[in-house]
């Protein structure tokens, strides 16, 4: 069945492809500004899937940085992603070959975390390739395009399409805090903590990396001690019968 769930991925992974395209678009811009070609852009994009840390990246290029920084500042950046593979690892049978969770590991971004932990019981490695290859690619040809359109579009329109991924978030998180009250709270909780960093003196300075690890760590801590989750074999005998939940756990 890894066909079917295959392409249940790439139909979900669409609209991350879609709000990928946007935001890349930006960054394609801004790689533009620092001196990339094109190729090298998408390179770039097609290697680290992550607008934080490709932003990152792109500013000490242009401050001409030392390569060990790029490399320190971008495993900073990009850190909460240890912790969204070590949670993914939780949603594997443990059948799962190392290859799999090899290839996996490539596809952690926000939003392919997002869908991947909603599939009840055991995740199917291929429904997440399905998401991430039309995530890839909407992501890479954005950098691109970006960057060939640089001198046609204006840079504050480009800049503000970036604004897509944030409505294309909140439609992952907005349905499954409707089925499920607690996950709603956590929802509002996480939002209301990452508020109160932004606009409290002290905390403000932490860098944006290490704020979603704390809050993460927390938050979900929390969760997990107050509703432990059970993805066993159990687990996935008694979930729903719908034909795209069998796909996808198959």
């Amino acid at each position: 069945m890894f066909k079917k769930a295959f392409h249940q991925g790439l139909k979900h992974g669409i609209p991350i492809g879609l709000g990928y395209f946007a935001v890349a678009f930006a960054l394609g811009i801004s790689a533009k500004q620092v001196g990339l070609s094109v190729i090298q852009a998408m390179m770039m994009s097609m290697g680290m899937i992550a607008s934080a840390g490709e932003f990152a990246a792109l500013s000490l290029i242009n401050e001409k940085a030392a390569v060990i920084e790029m490399i320190v500042t971008t495993l900073i950046v990009n850190m909460r992603y240890f912790l969204m593979s070590s949670s993914m690892t939780q949603k594997l049978s443990p059948k799962t070959s190392f290859g799999h969770r090899f290839f996996l590991a490539y596809s952690i971004t926000d939003e392919i975390f997002a869908l991947s932990v909603t599939v009840p019981g055991y995740l199917n490695p291929y429904y997440t390739y399905g998401i991430t290859l039309v995530s890839s690619l909407g992501w890479t040809t954005g950098t691109g395009l970006g960057l060939v359109a640089s001198n046609l579009i204006p840079e504050p329109i480009a800049l503000a399409l970036s604004v897509a991924i944030y409505g294309m978030f909140l439609a992952i998180i907005i349905p499954e805090g409707k089925k499920d009250h607690f996950i709603a709270k956590l929802i509002f909780i996480s939002m209301l903590a990452s508020g109160l960093f932004s606009i409290t003196p002290v905390l403000r300075q932490v860098p944006s990396g290490y704020r979603i690890i704390i809050l993460t760590i927390l938050i979900a801590g929390l969760a997990a001690w107050i509703r432990p989750m059970d993805f066993s074999e159990d687990t996935l005998q008694d979930a729903p019968e719908e034909e795209d939940v069998r796909i996808l756990q198959e």
